[in-house]
């Protein structure tokens, strides 16, 4: 029997897309999509797209707070990856104090009305340290508290296989009720895979007819500034002339006018901020495309993003990796089916 996914804060669908392609050689353990929410009407076009183009339906447009959860079908599996905005490090950390933070207790809130064999909570790394820890303790506390046995555990993706160094907190629930023990799958069987971001980009090529393609204007200082900052690099590590750094007091944030190094991974994808922040190539002097940011966060080629060019950069920047999820759904279906597999030890207690 499937198990049915919901999925609250849906995004555009990185979550939904590791459910649904999760193959463990068994068809009586997969994981079909029941119904998603989100707030972003761009979001739910591309989930509607990409996810469940037969039931557009099912993709319920709607902010959280006022959504009816009570008439929805019933689910087998929740998946919440709750706004990050009170918790990033990058933010002030207002965590459950903010207008955000506490929008987890929606997910909880399903939890005990769906009453879901398991479940899938995604944050950033910075929840463990929002209100000095306090409100990563009480949404653990409140998870159990729902009736589930947890096992949270900071990801780093980039060791997995990922394209880009990307840390996320990612929450594995299961009923209490069921003999079933969840391991976080260990990362050792991607040890030696190309995850280069040259790769990434490069292999197979990208059409330049592509879905998503469309390349960023850039003012001629840019491009300048760009041509004298090396891969790895930064606009306040490299050696720039003086007519073109940045006249910036304060905090130096080490992405700005960051070029790739294509032997590394990526570093993280974001969905937001202003001029410098969008990722640029290691060879050529300009930001990397749409289509070429999703493939760091390894959404297939045919996945179409839906809106505008800074709305689909947003949807990216904020979407969980493909193929990351997809590892993880894998671990709770051999979990499930009672199939060992190779496992570590949490690193969140």
């Amino acid at each position: 029997m499937p198990f049915r996914l919901g999925e609250l804060f849906c995004g555009p669908g990185g979550i939904a897309w590791g459910a649904l392609h999760a193959d463990i050689g068994d068809p009586n353990y997969q994981i079909t999509h029941a119904w998603a929410n989100d707030y972003d009407i761009d979001t739910c076009r591309t989930y509607r797209r990409n996810i469940c183009p037969s039931n557009p339906a099912s993709v319920y447009y709607g902010d959280i707070r006022t959504f009816d959860l009570e008439n929805l079908p019933p689910i087998d599996a929740l998946a919440f990856g709750f706004p990050c905005n009170d918790y990033s490090v990058v933010g002030e950390q207002k965590g459950i104090n903010g207008t955000y933070g506490p929008l987890y207790s929606y997910g909880v809130k399903a939890l005990r009305q769906f009453r879901p064999q398991f479940f899938l909570a995604e944050n950033v790394s910075g929840l463990q340290t929002a209100n000095e820890g306090a409100a990563f303790k009480k949404i653990l506390a409140e998870l159990r508290k729902a009736g589930y046995t947890i096992t949270p555990h900071l990801y780093k993706f980039e060791e997995y296989g990922i394209p880009q160094a990307r840390h996320r907190i990612i929450i594995i629930g299961i009923r209490n009720n069921l003999d079933v023990v969840f391991r976080v799958p260990s990362p050792a069987p991607y040890a030696h895979m190309d995850n280069t971001s040259q790769t990434a980009l490069e292999v197979p090529p990208i059409p330049k007819d592509a879905l998503n393609n469309e390349p960023t204007k850039h003012a001629p200082v840019v491009v300048e500034r760009l041509k004298y900052i090396n891969p790895g690099q930064n606009a306040f590590t490299a050696d720039l002339p003086v007519g073109l750094r940045l006249n910036i007091k304060g905090a130096r944030i080490s992405q700005i006018y960051k070029r790739l190094d294509p032997k590394k991974p990526a570093y993280t994808v974001t969905g937001s901020g202003g001029g410098g922040t969008h990722i640029y190539h290691w060879a050529e002097p300009r930001a990397l495309t749409n289509r070429e940011r999703a493939r760091l966060q390894t959404f297939p080629d045919y996945y179409e993003f839906m809106g505008s060019k800074e709305s689909v950069r947003k949807q990216i920047g904020m979407a969980v990796p493909c193929r990351g999820a997809q590892i993880i759904f894998e671990a709770v279906l051999r979990s499930f089916a009672g199939i060992e597999y190779e496992s570590t030890e949490p690193n969140i207690y």
